[in-house]
């Protein structure tokens, strides 16, 4: 459509929308964010991200990242101090973030009723939120850790990462294998925010999201095989 046009929809229509929604989420109490998030000993030994256990001496479990196949041959280990007499040499964080149950159960009670454009409007705000959320929460991790004040002051740079660091999810190019998911619940116990893990490694409720947090100031997003096409922006 015409620039013109779309810009009218934006405004008479999308706006509003999104406005009616929002107060509706507060006064029915729709969205319910919650955060955890922790910091874990760790090392990079033999290719793998090691964590180790409170007393920095015991290994816990390791995270068998895969390396690309091109260019670089980058690898998420590679952000990560090494060890040569397996001990921890650097920190890791980790995070999980859910806007809660109650979106994804009046999200369905409308999708059941007929109420589709409301059910689209829901859906697509609970999602919207959760990243939000993500990007908050990693923004507080980045504080508490010291580099927060290498963030830009634009906030649309931030959207393209002009911050320290990186933070990523599993399923991303980086970092395919959801099975690790698991791990990250093994060692984050996220189900106490209400974040469950379904058999197939899928995140429950959905409006959720979860991820591993770097600080290294050269870490980046990338493809772990020349055929993805990764669209976050560097």
């Amino acid at each position: 459509m015409a620039l013109a046009e779309y810009e009218r929809q934006m405004r008479e229509e999308a706006y509003p929308a999104l406005e009616r929604m929002k107060k509706r989420c507060l006064d029915e109490n729709i969205l319910q964010p919650s955060i955890v998030y922790g910091y874990f000993p760790c090392a990079e030994i033999d290719g793998s991200l090691v964590i180790f256990r409170e007393d920095s001496r015991t290994e816990w479990l390791r995270f068998h990242f895969p390396r690309q196949d091109h260019g670089a041959h980058l690898c998420l280990s590679d952000y990560f101090r090494n060890s040569e007499n397996s001990q921890p040499t650097d920190v890791v964080a980790l995070m999980g973030v859910t806007m809660g149950h109650r979106v994804t159960e009046i999200a369905q009670q409308w999708y059941q009723a007929g109420d589709y454009k409301n059910y689209l409007y829901l859906h697509g705000l609970g999602v919207e939120c959760a990243e939000a959320l993500a990007e908050w929460a990693h923004r507080h991790i980045r504080q508490e850790w010291g580099i927060g004040g290498e963030d830009s002051p634009d906030v649309q740079k931030l959207f393209k990462k002009h911050y320290r660091g990186c933070r990523y999810s599993f399923g991303y190019p980086a970092c395919p294998d959801l099975e690790d998911q698991a791990k990250l619940f093994e060692l984050l116990q996220p189900e106490r925010i209400g974040l469950m893990l379904s058999e197939q490694f899928q995140l429950e409720p959905e409006q959720s999201t979860t991820a591993v947090i770097l600080h290294h100031p050269m870490a980046k997003y990338f493809n772990v095989t020349k055929s993805q096409d990764c669209t976050v922006p560097t």
